[in-house]
């Protein structure tokens, strides 16, 4: 286990090789859309190409969604463990639905943050954020996580104060951060990142 001034918590091969392979698969047996971000995300009426334009200047993936327990009794004894060796000691009562995400050459994430503004109408937030790395890491080029600090009332981390997040990128490892923490996925120079994406939730802070 790696931890970097309690800013996030990294655990090696939390999930098995076999299960990563078998994530992927079945995670691709599934009709993917493109990812949004925001406001977006409860848009029922299409985008259009104007939006889409915009949108893929920040974020460009594709992904599903995932609840099933065989994945999530891997994942979920970790993000509990992390959360307490990391001090953070956050009341957690659930977590939202798996995301599974495919980032094919060019496809990337930009500078942002996991918290929404507004609780959710059951009064609970994002507290914790994991990603998983399902995929081999000689199978891609690029597509590095980041981390940053910055105040969240800016609109992007300050620039140079950052750190790679190099020890994710071994498959089957996840990393659990704070939600609040500023983060993001760079370019995809070759190959594919598969990755897995939880938000644990629990009342607002007090």
């Amino acid at each position: 286990m790696f931890l970097n001034k309690n800013s996030f918590c990294i655990i090696p091969n939390a999930v098995p090789i076999h299960i990563c392979d078998k994530i992927i698969k079945y995670g691709n047996e599934h009709k993917q859309k493109m990812a949004v971000t925001g406001n977006l995300s409860n848009r029922k009426k299409p985008l259009t190409q104007k939006e889409i334009k915009q949108l893929k200047k920040h974020r460009n993936s594709n992904i599903t969604f995932l609840n099933d327990w065989w994945i999530q009794r891997h994942i979920f004894p970790a993000i509990k463990e992390a959360n307490i060796i990391s001090n953070w000691n956050l009341s957690i009562t659930g977590h939202e639905s798996m995301q599974f995400t495919k980032y094919d050459k060019g496809q990337f994430y930009d500078w942002h943050y996991d918290c929404w503004i507004d609780p959710y109408k059951n009064n609970t937030i994002r507290k914790l954020s994991v990603t998983v790395c399902l995929s081999d890491e000689n199978d891609f080029e690029g597509g590095d996580l980041e981390f940053a600090l910055q105040d969240n009332n800016a609109k992007k981390p300050l620039k140079k104060i950052y750190r790679i997040c190099k020890e994710v990128r071994k498959k089957g490892s996840l990393v659990v951060f704070p939600s609040f923490l500023w983060h993001r996925v760079t370019p995809v120079i070759k190959g594919t990142r598969y990755s897995l994406v939880i938000w644990s939730t629990g009342e607002p802070y007090k």
